[in-house]
């Protein structure tokens, strides 16, 4: 389990396939602190420690996980990082399982007075769960959603990149045409499921 509030910005150091993927990432913290199995959500995706040394650890992904997430598994790649929710830590954005719901991509990016205007694009599947002021987790960010538009292709939606935001997560980057790591509320996701068996009694 994790909050979206993003730890450390590592870097996609190796990666060793070409089926399944070990792939080693760079980071700032205290590796002695993170336990052999223990859960990181890179950009997003909550991936399972398998090795580790001074300054780095290691992950496997597997095909199933390259095949539905962003095209970020290259080396050199930033990677947003956050450490699993521990009791008693703060709940800084929402609940987020580090479960990518879908890829969505970069529309347009355009200046709001000192933050940042990104739409994005999602396809139809995802757009129940996609709400005004509601939350939404992108690579592994928790934002808040500002607008949404349907239309005959699909939804895109709006966010509002603060400067901090910008400064201490990889979204300061993103650019049009980019692939990013979608995961809807998963309150939503209950909400839908609940919906969906009542129309079945």
């Amino acid at each position: 389990m994790f909050t979206g509030i993003v730890s450390d910005v590592g870097r996609i150091e190796s990666i060793d396939g070409p089926g399944d993927l070990r792939v080693r990432i760079t980071c700032a913290y205290d590796t002695t602190t993170i336990d052999m199995g223990a859960s990181i959500a890179c950009s997003g995706v909550c991936l399972t420690v398998v090795d580790k040394g001074p300054g780095w650890f290691a992950v496997d992904v597997s095909g199933e996980t390259v095949s539905r997430t962003a095209d970020q598994w290259v080396a050199g790649r930033p990677l947003n990082l956050e450490r699993a929710l521990k009791l008693g830590d703060e709940l800084g954005g929402h609940i987020v399982t580090g479960h990518v719901d879908g890829v969505g991509t970069v529309v347009a990016t355009e200046s709001d007075k000192d933050s940042t205007r990104v739409t994005f694009a999602i396809d139809r599947a995802l757009s129940p769960f996609v709400a005004t002021k509601g939350s939404v987790t992108i690579d592994g960010v928790s934002l808040t959603v500002n607008e949404v538009v349907d239309d005959a292709e699909g939804t895109r939606f709006t966010v509002n990149l603060i400067p901090h935001t910008q400064a201490v997560t990889t979204l300061g980057g993103l650019m049009q045409g980019q692939s990013v790591n979608i995961e809807i509320d998963v309150l939503a996701r209950y909400l839908m499921r609940m919906e969906q068996v009542r129309g079945q009694r």
